[in-house]
Parts: structure tokens; sequence; C-alpha cells
């Protein structure tokens, strides 16, 4: 079963996927929305730039967060000459770091939901005079819904399974910054197939549950064909 060690990775974990879903939510909101409605030329390159997570190697972005946040880094070296600490190997260079690798997961659907509002139903709102923020959050928001659901179980799932990001920004603190992924690590290393069969198999179900989740209430949501 479980030990008190992987217990608490496992509460890391948790922890750390929800914090970064609804920071991803917050912040990837109205970002999602003005990337759904701009008409900016040069729109592109802000999308690469939310998609590069996808493709990028995550030990290449934790090897630069490492760099940026460490004690020699712009950031951290900020932060230390200001008094505080830097951000590496801290729970909260984790979340930074989980932040940055999850945000397509987050963005990309909800920018994909928004646009599938289309223009009318916020026109005939703006008939009505309902307000900007108004449409977003009576109109928007309600009909976006499954994406929202969708971003939220996504960025979640994601972030319960990295390795490379959080190892290299956050290292293998136990009770500190250790998460179940680095647990399963270890534990094979030690060749405790036993303990890594009980948090892989975990990770495993969680997993699959969210996504059943996403699929089932997408699918309730989905249009009926003629």
């Amino acid at each position: 079963m479980f030990s008190e060690a992987d217990l608490t990775a496992l509460v890391i974990t948790l922890k750390l996927a929800g914090i970064t879903t609804l920071i991803l939510l917050l912040l990837g909101t109205p970002l999602a929305w003005w990337m759904s409605r701009t008409q900016w030329r040069f729109k592109f390159l802000l999308e690469a730039l939310v998609a590069l997570p996808l493709v990028l190697p995550p030990t290449v972005l934790g090897f630069y967060l490492l760099l940026l946040l460490g004690a020699n880094g712009p950031l951290g070296g900020l932060l230390e000459a200001l008094g505080g600490k830097s951000l590496a190997f801290t729970f909260s260079g984790l979340v930074i770091g989980s932040v940055i690798y999850s945000m397509p997961f987050v963005i990309q659907p909800l920018q994909n939901a928004f646009e599938a509002i289309g223009r009318r139903p916020l026109e005939v709102a703006a008939t009505l005079r309902a307000s900007p923020i108004d449409r977003f959050f009576t109109v928007a928001v309600p009909l976006a819904r499954s994406g929202f659901l969708t971003a939220a179980v996504l960025g979640f799932a994601h972030t319960l399974g990295e390795f490379g990001v959080v190892l290299m920004i956050g290292g293998n603190i136990p009770g500190k910054t250790q998460v179940v992924s680095i647990a399963i690590y270890d534990h094979v290393e030690g060749l405790e197939y036993e303990n890594a069969h009980w948090l892989s198999g975990g990770l495993l179900l969680l997993s699959f549950l969210m996504l059943v989740i996403v699929y089932g209430i997408n699918r309730r949501f989905r249009p009926v064909q003629a």
C-alpha cells in the first residue's frame, strides 16, 4: 500500500495540480477570449508561444526556468536582492513551471470553445444593450461551459503526471517538492515495484476517470444532428 512518504507526495501533487489549474483558468480565460476575438495580424505568434510546451522537451523548459529562478538567475537574483529567496527547489517554483508547461492544455480548449460560439449570440445580446462584460459572463461563459470543463480537467490531469519540468525546477525533496511521478521513479530505481505499481495504478485510474467525465459531459452538450 501507500507509505507515508507516498501519501505526502500524493498530497503535494494534488495541491500542485489544483493551484496550477486555478491559476491557468484565471489567467487563461481572458487571454483565450482575446485570442478568439482579435483580428491582430500577428496573433499566430502568440498562439505558437502558447503551444510551445506541447513540442518542447520538458527538461529544456525546466532547465531554462531553473536558470531564470535560481539564485544566479535574473528573477531569482532580484528576489534575493530584495530580501527574499530564489524560487528554485521550492513549491512556488513548481507552480510556476507547471503553469507554463500546462498552459496549452487550458488555453487552447478555452479558445476553441469561445470561437465555436460565433458572433451572432453576442451581437443579439448587444442589441439588448448588454455591456461587453455582461455579454461575456451571461452569454459567452455559459455557452463555453464544456470548454471550461475540458480545460480544467486536461490542465489538472496533465499536471498530475508531469516529471521533467518539476524535477528540474523543484528537485526531489521529500515533503516539499517530491511529487508522485518522481516518487514512482524513486521506487523503480530502488526496485520497489509494488510501491511503484500502487502509485502508477492510482494515477492511471484517476486520469482515466477524469477523461471519461470530460468525454461524457461533452457528449451530453454536443448538438444533435438532424
